[in-house]
């Protein structure tokens, strides 16, 4: 169980590093007028900027690999959460054996169960 609260909180740590949108805002418009500039930036520092029109933000400009790297991030966040929630739920009891599950399933489809071939 510490294993997947350590885990989802050097997630946490990583996901913040990559994703500070407050550091770089800029107009849409001044994107729309050089997006050349732009995609230098990102590529150079690594870090996304927020794109802005009418003060709000509206999209946000990101480098390939760090967004990458966001999607495998996010991705081993939703693996460790699962990890977490069937241990909780062994803890508390709420499992079942796999067998019992596939009993289960054979009664409701009528399934019948195969023999083992001698």
């Amino acid at each position: 169980m510490q294993f997947a609260s350590r885990y989802c909180d050097k997630i946490t740590n990583n996901i913040e590093t990559l994703m500070d949108v407050t550091k770089e805002i800029q107009a849409l418009t001044t994107f729309r007028n050089n997006p050349a500039a732009f995609l230098q930036q990102i590529k150079k520092t690594k870090r996304p900027i927020t794109l802005t029109a009418n003060g709000k933000a509206v999209a946000v400009l990101q480098d390939i690999g760090a967004y990458q790297r966001l999607l495998d991030i996010a991705a081993k966040a939703d693996a460790s959460e699962g990890i977490r929630q069937g241990l909780e739920d062994i803890k508390r009891g709420r499992s079942r054996s796999a067998r019992r599950v596939f009993d289960e399933i054979r009664a409701r489809y009528h399934i019948p169960r195969q023999r083992p071939k001698s």
